[in-house]
């Protein structure tokens, strides 16, 4: 390749470039999938050496010598103005995915690669009987690889604010710390209010037994209801509920059923399919680039919050919702009202369990997390450490006590699969959809009309236009100020917590 190439060319090649990398990626989010729905625990290690295999080769591909002199060629092509602009976006990020697979030689990712799967299995394995001990050596080496990961990527960085980065671009301690400081000081004093003060709803049908058979029937119906493309997208069960997406074709749902929690599978499902959304409704241009997908793990967060709580909270939603529930298990749904399944789905409470957790109390859960991990990277804790920091400041935070691991620190699979750095993002989406529920009103969206209806097409409209049509091509600061005209703004999310939650409660 030499620079008198025309930009065509080097733009074909480009193109053969992501291709490659996409199919390579495709086979290793199957493995991954394979593996936390239907593999035999059995298969754990001759999938992390399959896995390892191809993520060397993907490193590989994207790194070498031809994929850099390739972009830097198009680099120079940018500046002197000859790329269009969806291009120059493909440019942007995979120039940024390509600087930080750099940041880490392909052995040490293979390695990285079957540390993960094998630590997955392992938290599969000692999850139900709450064995920390057996998991913590991988909580371990995983933070350290981390560790290692970042000071290449930033040497001059903070590692854990590299992490957070990585997951929101800009993100950062400091920028979360704000962030939290203003959650909690709305939050905390509400929940105390409530607890103190607020009388909470009996729902007897919460408890109702719901068969597997018709609790899938349920979830088939409400990705139906959301509109998802169902010849596109397929429905699975896991230990952890879980959405992907390969292609716009093949999206997947995965969700778990306990027979005495209806509403549990129902909004699990209703939090995964706005993944599966977001991941369906890229523009098609984009297929096998590497603008397929979501920009970020908040936006991506914001889309699935949306669902569950701005759709599937509301009012206005509790009429199909309970249509639904009435269609699908009659004996226990037949006599609620609508009014009555509005309370019990939006009752606030402390627990335990993170996915079970309420709306207002929801962030709690992610502040514990995010200051646990905050710990490990800096070094002031390990994690054998983890079970009693976990018990502090659920006490703290939540006024609970916690009982076992399995409901403490060996709920979330996150760890497990690496993801250290993400749980903010969870924070951060629900309040980027408080705020894309604010601009969509304000853009003359009836959202709780199409809510009510149970048609969601202008729902889908709004963010299909501003959101998932973009896939990768823009940053979360981008999609929000031309969402919402205006930057980002946790005030939108705690009025909104505190107007639905006082109103609720009577505060």
């Amino acid at each position: 390749m030499t620079e008198t190439r025309e930009t065509s060319e080097l733009v074909a090649d480009f193109r053969r470039l992501q291709r490659d990398r996409w199919m390579r990626d495709y086979a290793m989010r199957i493995l991954s999938f394979d593996g936390a729905t239907v593999a035999p625990a059995n298969g754990a290690a001759a999938r992390g050496e399959a896995l390892g295999f191809l993520s060397e080769e993907f490193h590989r591909l994207i790194t070498g010598a031809d994929a850099q002199a390739l972009v830097a060629a198009l680099q120079r092509a940018q500046a002197a103005g000859q790329l269009d602009e969806q291009t120059a976006y493909e440019l942007r990020c995979f120039a940024r995915d390509q600087r930080e697979a750099l940041a880490v030689p392909a052995e040490e990712e293979a390695a990285w690669t079957r540390l993960v799967c094998e630590a997955d299995a392992v938290w599969h394995r000692v999850k139900p009987t709450g064995d920390w001990e057996a998991f913590a050596p991988y909580v371990d080496r995983m933070v350290d690889a981390l560790r290692r990961r970042a000071k290449r990527l930033k040497p001059a960085a903070d590692p854990y604010d590299v992490m957070l980065d990585l997951y929101e671009r800009g993100a950062s301690q400091e920028s979360l710390d704000a962030f939290f400081a203003q959650v909690r000081e709305s939050v905390v004093p509400l929940v105390a209010a409530i607890v103190q003060k607020g009388e909470q709803p009996a729902a007897p049908f919460r408890s109702a037994f719901g068969g597997h058979a018709e609790q899938l029937a349920l979830s088939r119906d409400l990705m139906d209801l959301l509109r998802l493309k169902a010849d596109g997208a397929a429905l699975a069960e896991t230990e952890h509920p879980f959405s992907e997406g390969f292609a716009a074709g093949d999206v997947r749902v995965a969700t778990h059923i306990y027979e005495n929690d209806i509403l549990s599978n129902a909004y699990s499902v209703l939090h995964e399919t706005g993944h599966a959304l977001y991941e369906q409704n890229v523009d098609p241009a984009y297929d096998a680039t590497c603008l397929m997908g979501g920009t970020s793990m908040g936006v991506h967060e914001s889309q699935s919050r949306f669902m569950e709580n701005m759709v599937g909270r509301s009012r206005a939603f509790m009429e199909p919702l309970l249509a639904l529930l009435k269609k699908r298990f009659p004996e226990a749904y037949g006599a609620v009202t609508a009014d009555e399944l509005y309370r019990a789905a939006n009752i606030a409470q402390p627990s335990l369990v993170r996915l079970e957790a309420d709306e207002l109390t929801y962030p709690l859960h992610i502040i514990i997390r995010y200051e646990i991990e905050r710990l490990l990277f800096s070094g002031e804790a390990a994690a054998a450490d983890v079970p009693r920091l976990w018990a502090r400041l659920t006490k703290q935070y939540l006024g609970l006590e916690v009982p076992n691991n399995t409901v403490g620190c060996l709920q979330d699979t996150h760890w497990s699969g690496g993801d250290f750095g993400y749980f903010p993002s969870y924070a951060l989406g629900s309040a980027y959809a408080a705020q894309f529920a604010y601009a969509m009103r304000a853009d003359g969206v009836d959202l709780d009309g199409a809510c009510a209806s149970g048609d969601l097409a202008p729902v889908n409209a709004w963010l299909g236009e501003k959101i998932w049509r973009w896939g990768r091509a823009k940053d979360a600061d981008e999609l929000i100020q031309g969402a919402c005209g205006s930057a980002f703004d946790a005030r939108c999310y705690c009025d909104y917590l505190s107007e639905k939650f006082s109103a609720l409660y009577g505060l």
